[in-house]
């Protein structure tokens, strides 16, 4: 998912796109775990919605951690209704890219999930991520719960002076509660999957620091 542009100024509500009524359609199963991709999930689990540049390697990095029971890549935190990906590149919509994460709170917690988020990637890069520039690739927490909302402030505040220890500056992370999510086209989901493109584009990986919550690393 290479640069298209270098647009970092998010439109309002009046300048964005309209979008359209029609959703995208998605598979039935993903490509990897093997359960649906869309609701209703089983009872007891929830749901997490992390941005943190491009979607492709993000989904695969929460869908092999156990207790997670499907994954999908996205579009959230903008005003335009059902995106496409030319769409959201083009800086137009506000949104940004995301992997929507279904999981089993009696075997991974969210702090666990938060972990995984602030560890694989650069938090602190505003409008990109790495080499991939645009307002689509910011680093975003949309919180499903107040629960979920008070946590990921408090990882924050936990992981900033780690953060300022490695000299990378503030964190840019945009938390919020999520608005609506958009399932990205079919093509995007579980795009590195080994059935699909196993060697496929990902500049996401351990950033070599560690966020202070949790039990374990994750790598």
């Amino acid at each position: 998912m290479f640069l298209r542009h270098k647009k970092l100024d998010l439109p309002t509500a009046d300048t964005a796109l309209q979008g359209r009524l029609i959703s995208m359609p998605v598979a039935d199963r993903h490509e990897v775990l093997g359960n649906p991709l869309e609701g209703p999930w089983p009872a007891g689990y929830e749901v997490a919605v992390f941005g943190m540049g491009c979607f492709w390697g993000a989904e695969r990095i929460f869908w092999r951690l156990p207790g997670v029971w499907s994954t999908s890549a996205g579009y959230a935190g903008g005003f335009t209704a059902n995106p496409t990906y030319e769409e959201v590149c083009s800086g137009t919509t506000g949104h940004t890219e995301v992997v929507q994460v279904v999981y089993d709170p009696a075997k991974i917690s969210y702090e666990q999930l938060l972990k995984a988020f602030w560890e694989n990637h650069n938090p602190t890069q505003g409008m990109r991520q790495g080499n991939d520039v645009g307002t689509q690739y910011r680093s975003a927490i949309y919180t499903t719960t107040e629960a979920q909302a008070e946590t990921a402030r408090a990882s924050l505040a936990a992981f900033q002076p780690v953060v300022t220890k490695a000299r990378l500056g503030d964190i840019t992370t945009e938390i919020k509660p999520l608005g609506e999510y958009y399932f990205a086209e079919d093509h995007h989901q579980q795009y590195l999957a080994p059935t699909k493109n196993p060697n496929g584009y990902c500049n996401h990986g351990p950033n070599g620091l560690s966020c202070p919550i949790g039990v374990a690393k994750t790598s």
